[in-house]
């Protein structure tokens, strides 16, 4: 009765610090649980690959488990403040803890795995679906009575809901930008996790300040949210411990290197056996076998060629396959087009990388471009005497676009006509039917393809394809000093047992991306 006979200035002053403070809270709320929920799609997507499914569910988990909580918040109908800040300590500490967590149970089974992920997606989702409908109630209850000039009111059900939901959007904007492009880069997923952590105490910390009045066992409270915050601070402050000792049970060498990049999580390991290189949890290259593999990927097509001057290498980061590509005298310039600015400079700098890959990251003949490599090639012109495509399998949409017809064309575009390319192909043996559709893919686009295999230990039986506009022969020779080919052995190369025969296969297309599902089959019966 008292406010209502201050003037509308006076009215307005004295409800503008809880309304700041709660529609502030919103925003951080907002942008704490978009966190959350991008990490727990970032590390599945690391962990258990395909990261559209990955993302796809996970992102689906976390909107149900929203809406359970939003359902929930009805039956909270008294000492709203006080359940208020208990969840945002609970979300604080679930979800900020969550990457941790994630990270420590990744040498779990992938059953187990993907229970205890799902698990923690609906626990956090369900108690940021309490959050804003609580808000919304507190706010109501503490801007009621407040008139403007006219009389009406001026922070009715419409008001509330519509200023709500715009903090709301706001944070979840802030974070879809800084996610990627910051946080993950600069402080990885584990501090990110915990500093947001950090900020959903903050608001209890806040809750209990401005509502200490209203609050009982204001000290129990208090007691909770020093737990809660010592608890987060000891995780941030020990993230690169948590992560080491996780990578170690995981990867069972000692880690040499993680980094969660802009596009990927690259760890490097070294053991008595040799150094290892994992993208997203998959193995690119074991030091002991490595150069099977790459003098597989490279030579056919080099030799073939017989005087190459232009190279263009698409991926390959590692500088493996520059290698390679550099023993032949007649190299004049090779491009590297490779996305992930980190690992052309790891590779680069790396005193042991370097020796791996004998400094050819460093050779004046090299140009290094960090771009997409399907843009590169749409953007620019020139032609190549031979393209060594040596791209991750396709786990995912964003790598399977790489395989496709349209990608192909592209290939076709830059390379001379009398000029080879080369494309890892992945197993002909284990992912027969992938391997095939990558061949039925390439000559959808107008080239002919030659495709071999070759033995490596730590992969098994791999395959890769050659494409050429002319018909493919044998090399009578190969550069001294290889380890693993002889122009004798090459033959055997291109012979084909009845397992691993040519099967009829669908055109991997931009507009179905059949590969990907393809591949995700075939590799998953051998995990199971």
């Amino acid at each position: 009765m008292v406010d209502a006979l201050k003037p509308p200035e006076e009215a307005r002053a004295s409800v503008r610090p809880a309304e700041v403070a709660l529609l502030a809270s919103v925003f951080v709320v907002a942008a704490c649980g978009l966190v959350y929920e991008l990490a727990a799609g970032t590390l599945a997507s690391y962990l258990l690959g395909d990261s559209i499914l990955q993302f796809s569910t996970v992102i689906g988990t976390y909107l149900f488990a929203m809406g359970v909580g939003s359902y929930l918040s009805r039956f909270f109908e008294r000492q709203l403040i006080a359940h208020f800040l208990r969840i945002e300590l609970l979300v604080g500490l679930v979800g900020g803890l969550m990457p941790a967590a994630l990270f420590a149970l990744q040498s779990l089974s992938s059953p187990s795995f993907r229970f205890a992920l799902y698990a923690m997606v609906l626990l956090v989702g369900i108690l940021v679906g309490l959050e804003i409908p609580l808000v919304m109630r507190i706010l109501k209850r503490q801007l009621r009575g407040q008139r403007s000039n006219s009389g009406e009111a001026r922070h009715d059900l419409k008001n509330i809901v519509s200023q709500v939901l715009t903090f709301d959007y706001l944070g979840a904007l802030a974070v879809s930008i800084a996610f990627p492009l910051l946080l993950v880069p600069q402080l990885g997923l584990i501090r990110t996790g915990a500093f947001f952590g950090l900020l959903n105490a903050a608001v209890a910390v806040w809750a209990l300040w401005l509502f200490r009045g209203e609050l009982r066992r204001i000290g129990a409270h208090a007691i909770a949210c020093a737990l809660v915050i010592a608890a987060l601070l000891a995780a941030f402050v020990g993230a690169d411990r948590v992560t080491t000792w996780a990578e170690d049970r995981f990867y069972a060498d000692t880690v040499l290197f993680s980094e969660s990049t802009k596009y990927q999580r690259v760890v490097v390991t070294a053991s008595p056996q040799g150094v290892r290189l994992f993208l997203n949890g998959n193995l690119q290259f074991h030091s002991r076998d490595e150069y099977r593999y790459h003098e597989a990927l490279v030579h056919p097509a080099m030799a073939a060629h017989g005087a190459p001057k232009r190279v263009l290498v698409l991926g390959g980061g590692d500088g493996m396959a520059v290698r390679e590509v550099l023993k032949y005298a007649s190299v004049e310039h090779v491009t590297l087009v490779e996305l992930d600015p980190r690992m052309t400079q790891l590779f680069s700098t790396q005193p042991l990388l370097r020796q791996l890959n004998r400094d050819a990251l460093l050779s004046p003949k090299l140009k290094i471009v960090n771009a997409d490599a399907f843009a590169w090639l749409e953007q620019n012109a020139g032609s190549y005497d031979v393209i060594v495509v040596d791209f991750p399998d396709p786990t995912n949409f964003s790598i399977g676009k790489l395989y496709t017809a349209s990608f192909y064309r592209l290939i076709d575009q830059h390379v001379s006509a009398s000029g080879y390319a080369v494309v890892q192909t992945t197993s002909p043996l284990i992912a027969r039917k992938s391997f095939w559709t990558v061949a039925t893919t390439i000559e959808a686009a107008g080239l002919t393809t030659t495709p071999y295999h070759a033995h490596v230990p730590s992969f098994g039986e791999w395959g890769f394809i050659l494409a050429s506009r002319r018909p493919y022969r044998l090399p009578t020779t190969l550069p001294a000093g290889l380890r693993f080919l002889s122009p004798a052995d090459l033959p055997t190369l291109f012979n084909f047992p009845l397992d691993m025969a040519r099967v009829p296969t669908e055109v991997n297309r931009l507009s179905n991306q059949v590969l990907v599902q393809t591949f995700e089959e075939e590799w998953g019966k051998v995990h199971q």
